[in-house]
């Protein structure tokens, strides 16, 4: 069986967690948060690599609100910052997972 313990230093890579940054605000410039992040966003990555290597990192509230697209719909949002962890732990298992999917999946 194959281990994937090797991808955690990975993720906590900064040029990792710049991509995840870029990709985590794309679309979404125009949030408060994202904003807030913006303006020392090299800081704050340094700061989510500090706390993941140190394996103290924990994720913020989720905000919740209703959307009405063609029925309404309650949407659960994480804080920009665990958006920008998430894109870096897609980063890496994306490309293992995408290669053992079924063509139309």
């Amino acid at each position: 069986m194959k281990t994937y313990s090797n991808l955690y230093p990975q993720i906590c890579e900064f040029d990792n967690l710049l991509l995840a940054y870029h990709k985590a605000r794309r679309g979404k410039r125009d949030k408060k948060q994202v904003f807030v992040f913006e303006f020392d966003y090299e800081s704050e990555l340094l700061k989510i690599q500090d706390e993941l290597r140190d394996k103290t990192y924990t994720p913020g509230a989720y905000h919740s609100f209703h959307l009405a697209d063609r029925k309404r719909r309650l949407v659960s949002a994480a804080p920009f910052r665990d958006r920008v962890v998430h894109h870096a732990l897609c980063n890496l298992i994306e490309p293992l997972f995408e290669r053992k999917f079924i063509f139309d999946s």
